[in-house]
């Protein structure tokens, strides 16, 4: 998928098996990201990409954000990598803010519309549903307008899982509007939970734990 003398490449190979081909399976896709997003890669990511995570949440390879597929590994590392590295601890949301700003970057300069694929896109636009903030559901709005597209774009059997996410976006909108923050992650952040949270957190029904399950 990637020239082997780029030094992300080994990151999209792993993290991206179907490459650039559309000439994908609609259910050992689906099964494969469902996997991959809710921690079944962890063991991996730490073994192979421990070191270069950590030195991506350092800043040491920011100059990848030049490339347009430099800066999908970065978000990918950011995002997702830190999640398996770091896994229970406040660090792993710590790159959130960073991640995030990479996606920003990258809407405006082309370096999002460059990407051929629909998993590409919907991997590099999750930090804006991940970092907390201010501006949240405007984020997430934004999140939902470009899933849209996506699913819009992908292939026709393909179509029903990206519409899935549209779904997942929504629902994760819904809970930011609630309580302007992911209240899953209040104990690992040390953060005390209201009343109303507790009875979410309580119910177990994350909308994150619901990607790529459509």
């Amino acid at each position: 998928m990637t020239a082997a003398t780029t030094p992300w490449a080994n990151i999209l190979d792993f993290w991206f098996p179907e490459g650039c081909s559309l000439d994908v399976e609609a259910e050992p896709h689906r099964d494969h990201w469902s996997w991959r997003l809710h921690g079944g890669a962890d063991t991996v990511i730490v073994e192979r990409f421990a070191d270069l995570t950590r030195g991506a949440a350092s800043g040491e390879l920011d100059a990848w954000a030049v490339d347009p597929e430099g800066r999908l590994a970065l978000i990918v590392v950011l995002d997702q990598f830190s999640r398996s590295l770091w896994r229970g601890t406040p660090r792993a949301f710590a790159q959130d803010p960073a991640a995030l700003s990479l996606a920003i970057v990258g809407l405006s300069n082309g370096h999002y519309e460059s990407l051929k694929t629909p998993w590409f896109r919907i991997v590099y636009s999750q930090p804006f549903g991940h970092c907390e903030g201010a501006d949240h559901l405007q984020r997430i709005d934004l999140l939902i307008s470009l899933r849209e597209e996506i699913a819009l774009q992908a292939p026709v059997p393909l179509q029903p899982i990206y519409r899935s996410l549209v779904k997942q976006a929504g629902d994760v909108r819904k809970i930011i509007a609630a309580f302007g923050r992911h209240p899953h992650r209040n104990q690992v952040l040390g953060r005390q939970s209201a009343p109303e949270e507790e009875s979410y957190i309580a119910a177990g029904d994350f909308p994150h734990q619901r990607a790529f399950q459509g």
